[in-house]
């Protein structure tokens, strides 16, 4: 009896499927805790969908055995982790900005419940993450994922899967910029900052009877505020300099996972 689909074709399906639902799901948006599973379900399988006929041709036929199988789509789901970790450490490094400004500001304790990561994060933090969130979505970051997903098999065919090269390397000396990137989101502030606790500490000594403690509070605050708002155009343009970024190191990942 003929069938609607045959099952070589819906065996490649669920490949480009587990594939779609690893870099979507790599979407730093997308990551969070609060978008329903059946969203972002219907989200990969649409996008499956629309994908399908780019990725079919580049599939080879392959007959897979069920554990076989199997284990090619926890690989294929598993790449897709390894994506999203490299778009999460720019994240990771704008949060980690704004927790060094939190604490040097004054707002050591002023911590909120972060509903995307379900942790408490700094206060300043979560400005940032929220403002390099809509940065990201202003540039179409995520259409980044969906062009890369389909030149992905072109450089990474399914079943070749090599991690012990110099992928884990690589990300490694990705994740030695989440430092550098966090201290360059926080250096005008922590500069300004410093000047600020200079000041003050010579008006201590040039007027012992000056409350330079009880004084440093709303001016540190109100002074970190206003550096905070006059460089967010130099924060858009590191964010930016990422982001353009992001496409290269990702494929750079999946060139190195094939040797």
């Amino acid at each position: 009896m003929d069938t609607l689909l045959p099952i070589g074709e819906f065996q490649t399906f669920l490949v480009c499927f587990s594939r779609v639902g690893g870099f979507i799901s790599a979407i730093p948006v997308l990551m969070s805790k609060q978008t329903p599973m059946q969203i972002k379900v219907g989200l990969i399988f649409l996008c499956t969908l629309v994908l399908f006929p780019l990725m079919e041709p580049t599939v080879q036929p392959v007959t897979f055995g069920t554990i076989t199988f199997l284990l090619l789509m926890i690989s294929e789901v598993l790449l897709g982790g390894m994506i999203g970790l490299i778009a999460r450490m720019i994240f990771t490094a704008v949060e980690y900005g704004g927790t060094v400004i939190g604490y040097q500001m004054g707002f050591a304790a002023a911590n909120i419940f972060d509903p995307q990561n379900e942790r408490q994060l700094a206060l300043i933090s979560q400005f940032q993450n929220v403002f390099a969130i809509l940065i990201f979505l202003a540039i179409d970051g995520h259409h980044i994922f969906l062009q890369v997903a389909v030149e992905s098999y072109t450089l990474l065919p399914p079943g070749v899967f090599n991690i012990s090269g110099e992928a884990i390397p690589y990300l490694l000396t990705l994740s030695t910029r989440i430092f550098f990137l966090g201290m360059q989101f926080s250096a005008p502030i922590l500069v300004v900052l410093l000047l600020s606790g200079l000041i003050l500490g010579i008006l201590a000594r040039v007027f012992p009877q000056l409350n330079v403690f009880l004084l440093s509070f709303p001016l540190n605050i109100g002074i970190s505020f206003t550096v905070i708002g006059l460089t967010l155009p130099l924060v858009t343009i590191l964010l930016r300099r990422e982001f353009d970024d992001l496409g290269n190191r990702i494929l750079t990942l999946l060139q190195l996972l094939r040797y």
